[in-house]
């Protein structure tokens, strides 16, 4: 099975752009080169860092992930940054059940 990652790039020390991939550093190059399959949002900036990422398993499970994490606040797009979780940490925290738990979170 392909391994998939979410990872968090922070571009010119503000905006926090969310994605997906099985190699991450090959995506972050695209993103910093700004052309071809960097993401059109990303294009625009001077300055993109890898701020956070964490191996999450299959496909499916990296887009739910990355969609309840688009969906979120900046600031709790901080919190995940800051708090480096790993993946069931993330994804209780998305609201998502874990799979050790399959309970989700209340408030979440």
């Amino acid at each position: 099975m392909t391994q998939w990652h979410l990872y968090i790039i922070r571009c010119d020390d503000r905006y926090l752009y969310t994605g997906i991939s099985t190699d991450v550093e090959r995506r972050v190059a695209e993103h910093m080169a700004g052309k071809g399959k960097a993401a059109a949002c990303t294009r625009p900036f001077s300055s993109i860092v890898l701020v956070y990422q964490v191996s999450v398993g299959d496909r499916s499970t990296a887009a739910k992930i990355e969609y309840r994490i688009k969906k979120l606040l900046k600031r709790d797009k901080e919190v995940i940054v800051s708090s480096r979780f790993e993946r069931d940490e993330l994804m209780r925290f998305v609201g998502l059940p874990a799979p050790d738990t399959g309970v989700l979170m209340d408030g979440q």
